[in-house]
């Protein structure tokens, strides 16, 4: 009877660590802690002949707001919209392309010094997107969170 109850006391612990995790409150500070993203990052891996460029900017103490374009030449081929937002303790990366109908929400669960990990697992691509920073460089890679990954390298305007 000693087992079978230490058996459910773990059983039952386990099961509130884990539904804590998935609720992990975000606060302001970890917000703060994205302020390295603000600023004009220009991308270095692209194909030859196009540019590509990410500019990020504050506009309030818990939004900060991006859009990325992709140029050939004098034509622009490609335009995102990108916001990082806190809210009732959560911290979301929204990306907001023509292709989609709507905005897509992707909920920050991790943040580093240098980077964070933004999920959406009900999106069909990508469902994962990081950036990283290392010193002046950037990069940022979205994933189906399996083996399909494209990665986008930046480095900081001056």
């Amino acid at each position: 009877m000693l087992k079978l109850s230490l058996s459910l006391l773990l059983v039952s612990l386990l099961a509130k660590t884990s539904f804590a995790q998935e609720q992990q409150q975000m606060t302001q500070k970890d917000f703060d802690s994205l302020h390295w993203i603000l600023g004009q990052w220009e991308r270095t891996n692209t194909r030859s002949g196009t540019s590509a460029t990410e500019s990020w900017r504050k506009v309030s103490n818990n939004r900060y707001e991006g859009i990325g374009v992709n140029t050939r030449g004098s034509d622009t081929t490609f335009v995102e919209h990108l916001r990082l937002e806190f809210k009732d303790q959560k911290i979301v990366y929204v990306a907001d392309v023509r292709e989609n109908a709507t905005p897509i929400y992707f909920r920050i669960d991790e943040i580093t010094k240098n980077g964070f990990i933004s999920k959406n697992p009900d999106h069909d691509f990508p469902k994962v997107i990081s950036y990283q920073l290392n010193a002046n460089k950037m990069s940022a890679i979205i994933s189906d969170g399996k083996d399909k990954k494209m990665a986008f390298e930046f480095v900081k305007r001056r």
